[in-house]
């Protein structure tokens, strides 16, 4: 919390392990125990947020019938991470130029980005030994299906248009971006010739 409070509240040079010792009321020496530098804290906040998706890819799936309502719960534990107050002020400060930001944009998109993908992509692959979906690409089919769902929202809430989770709510979005995604012909389809 220290950590995302003073990216988000002071800037990326402001963030040092002193200071997050500082705000966090810790002596240095336990912050330096648990990050070796400034871009460690980063990533271990971003890894944070990744981390608690792993609790709702968990839940037990028995059924070709659960699949798409255990996907949505899944989609919906991303978004509330991903498309939270502090996410998004993450997201925006990553839109800025500062020096450290490359560093910064690397453990963003490595402990983020990737790794919530990877996590996604996999759960697929698990679904489908067990014989419960196809998909010949789970991780491109991750990477589509998470854009659909995160990218609008998330620059419309970097842009200040729409406020962040919980604050709003995109359960009609991931409602309607499984309709497309399992071929609801309600949401898309072609016509006749």
């Amino acid at each position: 919390a220290a950590t995302t409070w003073l990216l988000l509240n002071e800037g990326y040079a402001a963030t040092t392990l002193e200071a997050v010792a500082r705000r966090a009321g810790m002596a240095k020496k336990t912050v330096y125990r648990h990050a070796s530098d400034r871009e460690d804290l980063v990533a271990q906040v971003v890894r944070g947020w990744t981390d608690g998706f792993a609790p709702v890819m968990a839940q037990d799936v028995a059924t070709v019938d659960e699949v798409m309502p255990a996907l949505a719960r899944v989609l919906q534990a991303i978004a509330e991470r991903v498309l939270s107050a502090d996410a998004v002020g993450m997201f925006r400060l990553l839109t800025a130029d500062f020096p450290g930001r490359d560093a910064l944009l690397r453990a963003y998109q490595e402990n983020g980005i990737e790794r919530g993908t990877a996590m996604l992509g996999a759960w697929f692959q698990r679904l489908a030994r067990r014989g419960l979906i196809q998909a010949s690409e789970p991780r491109a089919v991750a990477g589509l299906l998470l854009s659909m769902v995160i990218a609008e929202p998330l620059r419309a809430m970097a842009l200040g248009l729409t406020p962040p989770l919980p604050e709003s709510s995109i359960d009609e979005r991931i409602q309607a971006c499984l309709a497309l995604f399992a071929g609801d012909g309600k949401v898309f389809a072609l016509r006749a010739a």
